[in-house]
């Protein structure tokens, strides 16, 4: 029996603010964030929107009763956690009418969380016919106005349903994880914003790519030639391409594999640079990117996927694409949430950056998404369902 993803879904806040809009205000050449880093928006959240409605709205539209009814396994991969104790999914396996007698955990480890969650889920189904498993990657990455970190700021989430026998991808046993106590980017207990030693964390990325690939291709005797198409962690989408170029020049790649294997590159992060960073989601929003933007794909090809958390934890796994996926992807929705989306000034952008969390606010907020943050009371947050 094989397991892997049966469904895939993102879902962004209502608002972005434009990188050229962004770069003015900040008094830096546009260009250094639309070509030197890679972006050109940056979703942007409201006070009515955290990682559980985030969450709840990428998943939502995917579970049907009988999905709800066999879950049995609801994991969120975070970093932006609003609670030191009670874990997100506990929240989320409510409001998504999960079936009670189903576990719901919280997984931490930077941008790597859900990635440890999908290989959990995985491991979950195959033990288990017949049972599913939601993973759902959540976050809001947040550096502070004016900081050095914010052109790669962004928010949203991915959900994944992971079943037997799926309809999109099948994911191998086949991995290659490591683990360094690297304080590349990290977030003190209490602090607002994460610290983050930016040269470090670029450098260590692109390490941990090249000390996993290697491994990988030793272990599996595997090579570039037999992938059609990688995916990286995306905090912002130079980051993934100068890891790529790393491993390709040290390998010195037949130009006709490099070439495509760039190509899909590009069509891997379509998204990420209209979305920004997702932290945890960053690699599964690529990979949305990559099948719904390539026309090159095929059924049974091989994708790799680099998974990268600071601090750090890396993995490279891959997955094979099964027939039919095609028709279980969700372009024009996801499409059309990005085109409806409110353009913000940057004043606008500021003003809701800075806006405290009160009920006052809450209720005076035009957010109309399906689900949102309306009062906060003792502590415990009500939501819109």
């Amino acid at each position: 029996m094989l397991a892997g993803i049966d469904k895939l879904n993102f879902f962004v806040p209502p608002y972005y603010v434009d990188m050229t809009d962004l770069a003015v205000a900040r008094k830096v050449d546009p260009g250094k964030f639309h070509i030197g880093i890679g972006q050109d928006q940056m979703a942007v959240t409201g006070i009515t929107q955290d990682i559980v409605t985030l969450g709840a709205n990428a998943a939502a539209e995917l579970l049907t009763p009988e999905d709800k009814a066999a879950i049995d396994l609801v994991i969120v991969g975070t970093e932006s956690s609003i609670d030191e104790s009670k874990a997100a999914a506990v929240i989320l396996h409510r409001l998504l009418g999960i079936q009670p007698f189903a576990r719901a955990v919280e997984i931490k480890e930077a941008c790597y969380g859900a990635t440890a969650g999908l290989q959990l889920a995985k491991d979950y189904v195959l033990r288990h016919p017949g049972r599913k498993a939601l993973v759902i990657a959540c976050d809001i990455a947040r550096y502070g106005l004016n900081s050095g970190g914010e052109p790669t700021q962004g928010a949203g989430a991915v959900a994944m349903l992971v079943t037997e026998n799926p309809r999109i991808m099948t994911l191998s046993d086949e991995s290659v994880a490591l683990t360094q106590d690297i304080y590349d980017f990290w977030r003190p207990t209490g602090e607002a914003y994460p610290r983050v030693d930016g040269p470090l964390s670029n450098a260590t990325y692109i390490d941990s790519f090249l000390k996993v690939w290697e491994e990988y291709q030793t272990r599996y005797q595997q090579s570039w030639q037999d992938f059609a198409a990688l995916c990286f962690h995306i905090p912002y989408t130079k980051m993934g391409k100068k890891a790529l170029l790393a491993g390709l020049e040290a390998s010195e790649t037949d130009e006709a594999v490099a070439n495509r294997l760039l190509a899909r590159y590009e069509e891997g992060i379509v998204y990420s640079r209209q979305a920004g960073n997702l932290y945890t989601g960053s690699l599964y929003l690529g990979l949305i990117s990559l099948l719904e933007n390539s026309q090159a794909l095929q059924e049974g090809d091989n994708i790799g996927l680099f998974s990268y958390g600071s601090g750090a934890v890396a993995e490279f796994f891959t997955g094979t694409l099964v027939p039919g996926f095609e028709e279980h992807l969700r372009s024009t929705n996801h499409q059309e949430l990005l085109d409806m989306r409110t353009r913000l000034s940057i004043a606008e952008y500021e003003e809701l950056f800075t806006k405290e969390l009160t009920n006052e606010n809450l209720q005076q907020d035009p957010d109309t998404t399906l689900y949102r943050l309306t009062s906060l009371e003792a502590g415990v947050r009500y939501y819109q369902e």
